[in-house]
């Protein structure tokens, strides 16, 4: 299987919002701003591979409190890091694997990193990544490849745009309800550059 996103196309000529880049989207991001993005084909199966995510800064002590506090879910559940397939063995055991493109294997997380990424490291400092490529994901690369620019760090933390209980947001309807009656501070449209805030 070559790709995971397989949902329905949507036009987003009408999303209002205001002109962004991936530069200033990743700039909210290094500044522990919380951002939904939507874009393209939703992804089929049980991960957020970019698409219909919440993304958030991997280096936050308290990313996973905050971000499950956001998205109504219990305090354990963990989260995963899309990370830059380029510097995934530079962070990861990948334990044989050339990528991890669908987010389905657990890595670990070479003891050198354990203190800068702990928003998405579970208690034995695991991580389930995605790897992400340009010809994967162009607007994700992107914002991944910024956000490293900024940062160090070639990766962000990943997890789905839903709330607790509720399917991932679908449709471009669904990522507005969403966001507005959530905490999450932007939500953004990489295909238009256009970012929405409250």
């Amino acid at each position: 299987m070559k790709t995971l996103y397989l949902g329905p196309k949507y036009d987003l000529s009408h999303i209002q919002g205001i002109e962004t880049n991936y530069d200033q989207i990743a700039h909210f991001l290094a500044s522990r701003k919380t951002v939904a993005i939507f874009q393209g084909r939703s992804e089929a199966g049980p991960r957020a591979l970019g698409n219909r995510s919440i993304l958030y800064d991997p280096r936050d002590p308290d990313g996973k409190d905050k971000v499950n506090i956001i998205k109504k879910r219990e305090a354990f559940r963990p989260f995963a890091a899309s990370v830059l397939l380029e510097d995934a063995p530079k962070w990861f055991d990948m334990a044989g694997l050339y990528e991890s493109p669908h987010m389905m294997y657990a890595m670990d997380c070479f003891e050198e990193h354990w203190k800068t990424i702990p928003a998405v490291l579970h208690v034995d400092h695991t991580c389930r990544i995605q790897t992400v490529t340009s010809s994967q994901n162009l607007h994700y690369f992107n914002l991944i490849k910024a956000f490293k620019n900024i940062t160090k760090v070639p990766m962000l933390f990943n997890t789905s745009f839903n709330l607790a209980g509720d399917p991932l947001v679908e449709t471009p309807r669904d990522a507005i309800d969403t966001f507005m009656k959530t905490e999450l501070d932007y939500l953004y449209f990489p295909e238009i550059q256009r970012v929405i805030s409250k």
